[in-house]
């Protein structure tokens, strides 16, 4: 019996591990795509519009399989999730990416793990091991100091910005995790779009601008991309692997992300990678894996 729960327990954190991974990866274009579409989009209507396409696409999922309304005691982390990861980060972003580039945003995306490990302790009840913080403030560390050795400038306000969205966001990771324990990962998500509807919709159509004859193909693909998969087919699979792996565990993957991004960037924009980016990566690659070792 014992041994049948061990596997049980290793399936599910390798399941984690997995669908936590897919999430990184389709988050990993969240930025580009935001910093091109800003281009041409107000940010606030971009935040709306995001928000309100994938609401409205989470409210037809959620009637198709039939989904029960969540208890009367799960609305309220529910909100917070809403707040966070569907208006405050993304919000927050578009803001930020008015004065800063994608690439000075990945100082503060190499602060997002640890950001949802600690919240993962207050508000997840997890107890990782102090190894594990080694590695998740080396891995942060290393994040950083590759976006800092590019020759980042400084910009109070887009920084600011881009702090506290990594707060709010880092929140609604662990609360959302918590909560797909009892009430499903894809559910999670779909009902904090919901709860955003009445107030997102509204403001896209008040926000919308006069004419969209001028906007391009990639501008339009970019507010696509963030409102299919940034703000609902990411977190599909995001929220069910933190709660199958662990918030802090789990979590560590998003140290990747940056990197992920840059990759992206060097296929669609032929940018060149560099060796000194395949060698933090090498080590970041590490820290994840020590994170996840002493994460129980």
């Amino acid at each position: 019996m014992e041994r049948t729960s061990r596997l049980n327990t290793l399936g599910s954190n390798t399941q984690g591990w997995i669908n936590g991974f897919i999430g990184v990866v389709i988050f990993s274009g969240s930025l580009p795509a935001t910093r091109l579409a800003v281009m041409e989009f107000d940010p606030v209507f971009l935040t709306m519009a995001r928000a309100a396409i994938a609401a409205l696409l989470g409210v037809l999922v959620l009637r198709l399989f039939k989904e029960k309304r969540p208890a009367r005691n799960q609305w309220a982390p529910l909100a917070v999730v809403s707040l966070g990861v569907v208006i405050g980060f993304p919000l927050l972003t578009a803001l930020a990416l008015q004065y800063v580039t994608s690439a000075h945003s990945i100082v503060f995306i190499g602060l997002l793990p640890l950001a949802t490990a600690v919240f993962g302790v207050l508000r997840g009840g997890e107890r990782p091991r102090p190894v594990f913080w080694l590695f998740s403030i080396l891995g942060s560390v290393l994040v950083m100091g590759y976006a800092f050795a590019q020759g980042l400038s400084a910009a109070p306000a887009g920084d600011l910005l881009m702090l506290l969205a990594v707060l709010v966001c880092g929140l609604g990771y662990a609360e959302g995790a918590t909560l797909s324990r009892s009430l499903g990962g894809w559910q999670v998500i779909c009902w904090a779009l919901v709860i955003s509807l009445p107030v997102v919709a509204p403001l896209s159509l008040i926000l919308a601008p006069a004419s969209f004859g001028g906007i391009s193909l990639p501008a339009w693909l970019s507010l696509g991309y963030v409102a299919l998969f940034s703000m609902l087919i990411g977190f599909v699979f995001w929220y069910r692997g933190l709660a199958q792996g662990g918030i802090a565990a789990v979590g560590q993957l998003q140290l990747l992300q940056p990197f992920f991004g840059l990759a992206l960037a060097a296929g669609l924009l032929h940018e060149q990678v560099s060796l000194g980016m395949v060698l933090v990566t090498v080590a970041v690659i590490g820290c994840v894996a020590g994170s996840k070792k002493f994460a129980a």
